[in-house]
């Protein structure tokens, strides 16, 4: 267990640093799917990936938020979870084709191998932590069977098996993991270090917006440098920037002080991170699709374009617009207007093409930054980041 009254207690360590690699690929796999994929059908399987991908990642964070990753069993443990991972990673591209047994299993290995670990793991130093992942474990194998199940079958039944599977899991998490003879899992009494979570997710948050910037940069050298390919660009480093600058300026921060403050930690920390933070990481996904559509097509007229390049913000906003409201009990109002402003920019999409729809996304969440920052400092609450 992580030792509790010590800097090791809310430190990230670098073997989880070096777990949140792999990631970095499987992000730059995902988003490369989206964008050879932009079809309703592919939307549906591109929501299946990203959810599946956040609650591999998330689950992991939350076992390393109770174990001490310095001790050589958890460190052994997270490298395998990390290449367990990477091979979920190469799988992304035909998860729903030759390679939905790979990903499938995989994914397996991570959810059911990862939460049966904690349960030997604690039984001995916190039999009641124990007892609650075993009944987590019983909902993980339960979603397994699905998983496996979809994987053998065609497409047509693959993607609603899968749904299934991750909506068991989804669904263990609201309603506390109910097991008979085990009853629920009692988040109230779940002591967590809201700094480390807050932390790793930030980090998390972090490697979505530099993977964002990967995939923006690849595709700049390999198109004809010209006044759209650099307007593009100047336009995609400008979004990422104004993202970073609204999730990290305060809201970051103060999700590590309210946990910290808050009677029920572990509540707060499965809505606030595990929930909240699904928009905004699937956001900042989509926009790096809406990048690479801006750069490849600067002048056309493409609705799935316009899809990703207005949507990709719309949802990372949302989700920070919840996940401060969580926190903070208030609307955070800069967010809310450049809501609004999408919404209209959305409009007016049909006689705009991609490129001047970057531009002003980009625009909106620059304006979006510099008025949640006025927001702070007329509030008298210090920066983060």
């Amino acid at each position: 267990m992580r030792p509790t009254d010590t800097p090791r207690a809310d430190r990230v360590t670098y073997i989880e640093l070096f777990f949140d690699l792999v990631f970095v690929f499987a992000l730059t796999q995902l988003s490369a799917y989206l964008y050879e994929n932009q079809s309703p059908l592919g939307v549906l399987e591109g929501v299946i990936i990203v959810c599946a991908l956040w609650w591999a990642w998330v689950s992991t964070t939350w076992v390393t938020n109770w174990l001490d990753p310095v001790t050589l069993p958890v460190r052994g443990a997270v490298i395998g979870l990390a290449f367990v991972s990477l091979v979920m990673s190469v799988s992304i591209a035909e998860a729903f084709g030759e390679r939905a047994w790979a990903f499938a299993i995989a994914y397996v290995i991570l959810q059911v191998g990862r939460t049966a670990f904690i349960v030997w793991a604690t039984a001995r130093h916190d039999p009641a932590v124990s007892r609650d992942f075993t009944a987590v474990l019983a909902w993980t194998v339960a979603s397994a069977v699905f998983w496996l199940v979809g994987a053998l079958l065609p497409l047509p039944w693959q993607l609603p098996l899968w749904a299934i599977a991750l909506g068991i899991e989804l669904a263990g998490t609201l309603l506390a993991f109910p097991v008979p003879g085990l009853g629920k899992v009692r988040l109230d009494r779940w002591d967590l270090s809201g700094p480390h979570i807050a932390e790793r997710t930030a980090l998390f948050v972090l490697i979505a917006l530099g993977e964002g910037m990967l995939v923006t940069g690849l595709v700049f050298a390999e198109t004809e440098s010209s006044p759209a390919s650099v307007a593009a660009l100047v336009a995609a480093f400008a979004t990422a920037a104004a993202a970073w600058w609204i999730y990290f300026d305060h809201g970051e921060r103060v999700g590590a002080e309210t946990i910290e403050a808050s009677d029920t930690p572990g509540r707060l920390a499965r809505t606030a991170y595990t929930w909240m933070h699904l928009p905004i990481v699937a956001g900042i996904v989509v926009i790096s699709v809406g990048d690479k559509d801006a750069l490849s097509h600067p002048h056309e007229h493409d609705l799935a374009a316009t899809i990703a390049v207005i949507g990709g913000p719309m949802l990372f906003l949302a989700g920070t617009v919840l996940f401060r409201h969580l926190l903070e009990r208030r609307w955070a109002r800069a967010q809310l207007a450049g809501m609004l402003a999408l919404a209209l920019l959305a409009a007016t999409a049909s006689v705009l093409d991609t490129l001047t729809l970057s531009v002003a996304a980009g625009l909106v969440l620059t304006g979006v930054a510099v008025g949640e920052t006025v927001g702070r400092v007329r509030r008298g609450r210090r920066a983060g980041g």
